[in-house]
């Protein structure tokens, strides 16, 4: 391949698609030579092997012979070959090569010429760490054996380059790839000898390690500086280094420990960490630390700051799910299917239109719904033709949900205590198609009074709204103790109210599927566990394949056993937003009434001898048992004769306080005394 060395003797046959695009052989060839002014073009390594091998004299055929006839034949016939004159050309490439060949010098020259003995192995190091190797023979040092064999071929058929030389890796090597070569072999012997040396060192070296460790394990600062540290915080890559520091020493406690240092001192330190680096009250992320594992909380608040994938519910009475991501994908939206769990769902990677302002959204293709929301109305399983409450339905994606899974047959009663929330809920359900729905404004606490008899109600109760804290970061500041206290008073409260409007004998219902958006268990398992006391409901699985048991006990709490087939998501292991799912069964629509109210009016303390002894009602004690419609007697029922007088005191000076009260007339009630000193 290529053109010979002098174009002058080639046979012209016109110019062809190599002659327009290459230059001659000769202009090639005055890279490859070696010359005095060198150009600042650096060749590549297959050119200058290329250019070494026309500037060493190729072997005859009969300088083949002659060498094999050295090998047979002994010092002499080497003696006999050395002396053997060059003339004419061959002597002047040899002078040229001696005097320009770039890489080698007059210490190595030797390598050019046929070895005359095998030299000992102390000899070939020397002059393979000599300046032999040096300029561009350390390239060709690196060359592997594999290259070479490439670049050749068999013995049968000779590779022939572009000036019309052949090579042949076997029978032709460059000295410096036999110097290669040796040095390999006498890196290899070195570092089988140095194997076990270096096990020694290693050996050596081990306690040198275990210092170095302890001199970088994590050392807790002292409560002054912790002080400091919370006046002036440092910089946000200093606390994430501690924090990360302080984690892995809880989690190994026992043998990564501060001597003299409690546990409780590490978790001060990382709890002010947590809340600078994340921008947490302390209120807050002292509840979130009660709740999860150290290295689970870590993740839990990371995941915090992320926001969720942005989901759509394909609308499946006006379209179907393929059909629909067949559309916006070819509007350029980045799609895929929710999950195995969902067959209405569709996760939204990246989209070049608005997802809310397509035409498929105002038309009531689907509906932008977080997949969280999309579980409780999984878990109720509305069937068709029934009569279901929604008693929070703003802005009403899951009571449209319920339409789309009873095909818009049956009866639904859309309730919210906000009326401009309703508004919302009104162009939703006309968008997306809904015919049978019903709204209406009414406090849910009060329904059971103005509708009841519902084979399924859905309560999607207010909450505090620390499992969506992706999407409103104020969640982490703005969340006090009496916040969550007074959430968990209105649930109870809804939960009774709901659980009273369900019809127990429903022939396919008598469900009730409690939902909330937060990860407290004060606004989950315990709201739970009060409504499996104060009515007659249990709990039964919620349906869902996926997701965290709820809690059967906590901290000094402990909830009824059932509550482990609630459901919990998290944002850090389930990628959505923080959720709680609870589905109970009714079985009787009789309210159970506490035993004759003793229990709230006599309370019992334990004496030395761990004897029950009966203790005088309070005044609020006697006021609550008045408010239920109970006979002063019975209320001091089993109480010795000097407590009934001073419960019958209280009593009375409690009605005095209330009846002499001015009423709405301005008439003072007196009648109201005498009639209960009567009835005393």
């Amino acid at each position: 391949m290529g053109r010979k060395l002098d174009p002058t003797r080639k046979e012209k046959r016109g110019p062809g698609r190599k002659s327009r695009k290459q230059k001659g052989a000769e202009a090639e060839l005055a890279k490859f030579l070696p010359a005095d002014v060198q150009t600042s073009k650096r060749l590549s390594s297959h050119a200058r092997k290329r250019a070494a091998k026309r500037c060493q004299e190729l072997p005859t055929p009969v300088d083949r012979k002659n060498a094999d006839l050295q090998e047979h034949s002994g010092p002499q016939d080497e003696k006999a070959f050395q002396q053997k004159p060059v003339t004419g050309r061959k002597a002047h490439e040899m002078q040229h090569q001696e005097a320009n060949t770039l890489g080698f010098s007059d210490e190595n020259a030797e390598w050019l010429t046929v070895a005359k003995r095998k030299r000992p192995q102390s000899e070939e190091s020397e002059e393979e760490g000599g300046p032999g190797l040096g300029y561009r023979g350390e390239e060709e040092a690196m060359v592997s054996d594999d290259e070479h064999l490439s670049l050749g071929s068999s013995d049968a058929e000779e590779m022939v380059d572009d000036y019309g030389t052949s090579s042949n890796s076997q029978t032709e090597q460059l000295p410096i790839e036999k110097a290669a070569r040796k040095l390999k072999l006498l890196q290899e012997k070195k570092g089988r000898q140095g194997s076990s040396s270096r096990d020694n060192e290693d050996d050596a070296l081990a306690p040198d390690l275990a210092l170095n460790m302890d001199v970088e394990a994590f050392v807790l600062p002292s409560s002054q500086a912790i002080q400091e540290m919370t006046h002036h915080p440092s910089d946000l890559h200093v606390i994430h280094q501690r924090i990360q520091d302080n984690v892995e020493v809880l989690q190994n406690f026992a043998a990564r420990r501060e001597a003299e240092r409690t546990r409780q001192e590490y978790l001060t330190l990382l709890r002010k960490d947590l809340a600078v680096y994340f921008s947490y009250g302390d209120y807050l992320i002292e509840k979130l630390m009660e709740l999860f594992p150290v290295s689970e909380l870590v993740d839990f608040l990371e995941a915090n700051e992320v926001q969720r994938p942005v989901t759509i519910r394909t609308n499946t009475l006006k379209t179907r799910r393929r059909d629909l991501a067949q559309v916006l994908i070819n509007r350029g939206v980045n799609l895929d299917p929710l999950g195995k769990w969902s067959k209405t769902g569709l996760v939204i990677y990246d989209s070049s239109v608005p997802i809310g302002a397509t035409p498929e959204y105002l038309a009531g293709h689907y509906m932008l719904q977080g997949a969280s929301s999309l579980l409780p109305v999984m878990a109720l399983a509305p069937q068709e033709n029934e009569k279901i409450l929604d008693m929070c339905c703003a802005p009403g994606g899951k009571t449209s949900y319920i339409a789309q899974l009873m095909k818009n047959t049956g009866m639904i009663l859309a309730n919210d205590a906000n009326a401009e929330r309703l508004k919302s809920v009104v162009g939703n359900l006309h968008r997306l198609g809904v015919t049978n729905a019903v709204v209406s404004n009414y406090d849910g606490r009060q329904f059971p009074k103005v509708l009841g008899g519902f084979d399924r109600v859905l309560l999607d109760a207010p909450c505090s709204g620390t499992g969506v804290i992706s999407k409103d970061p104020m969640v982490k500041t703005n969340k006090m103790e009496v916040d969550l206290l007074r959430c968990a008073h209105l649930q109870k409260e809804l939960l009774l109210g709901a659980i009273d409007s369900v019809d127990a004998d429903s022939e396919t219902g008598g469900y009730l599927v409690y939902c909330t958006c937060s990860i407290t268990v004060e606004e989950n398992e315990w709201v739970t566990d009060y409504a499996l006391k104060k009515r007659n409901v249990k709990l039964v699985p919620t349906g869902l394949d996926f997701g965290s048991e709820g809690f059967t006990r906590f901290r000094e709490r402990r909830f009824h056993p059932s509550l482990k087939l609630a459901r919990r998501f998290y944002p850090h292991t389930h990628n959505m937003d923080g959720f709680y799912v609870a589905k109970f069964k009714k079985f009787s629509n009789m309210i159970p009434k506490l035993v004759k109210e003793v229990d709230s009016t006599v309370v019992t303390e334990q004496t030395s001898l761990d004897m029950p002894v009966p203790v005088a009602p309070t005044a609020k004690q006697v006021k609550n048992s008045s408010d239920q419609g109970l006979n002063v007697n019975e209320q001091l029922n089993g109480l010795s004769s000097a407590q009934r007088q001073t419960g019958l005191k209280l009593k009375q000076k409690s009605v005095q306080q209330r009846l002499h009260s001015k009423s709405a007339r301005g008439k003072t009630k007196t009648h109201m005394l005498k009639k209960f000193k009567k009835g005393k």
